[in-house]
């Protein structure tokens, strides 16, 4: 079962959070999830443990428990509806966004001496 781990605490490493699971039985694999560009840890997880009873006895015992000073989320992690999360290409069309207002709208005075 792939089981989510949520609100981790910035500081936790791959070793400590199989630790926490593998006292409730095997584990196959531990991915925290970092940013790729600063390498940080986004503060969430997935833990694969091949046995569903094991992995439920452990979602339902560390789910709302503390890790140093932060309350988990733990869940069965279910995969995403095919769809979700698609990378769109950048909007080429029209005028290339931005919010910084219309300039073409814009009188061409700029309170200087030109």
């Amino acid at each position: 079962m792939n089981i989510f781990v949520g609100s981790l605490p910035y500081s936790i490493e791959e070793a400590d959070l199989r630790g926490f699971f593998e006292e409730y039985g095997t584990v196959d694999s531990v991915k925290i999830i970092s940013d790729k560009f600063t390498g940080r840890s986004k503060g969430f997880g997935f833990v694969e443990m091949p046995n569903d009873a094991e992995a439920q006895k452990a979602i339902d015992e560390l789910n709302g428990g503390t890790v140093e000073g932060r309350t988990i989320v733990v869940n069965k992690s279910e995969p995403k509806p095919q769809g979700e999360r698609e990378r769109k290409p950048f909007n080429r069309s029209g005028n290339g966004g931005g919010g910084r207002g219309n300039f073409s709208n814009r009188d061409n005075n700029r309170g200087g001496r030109y």
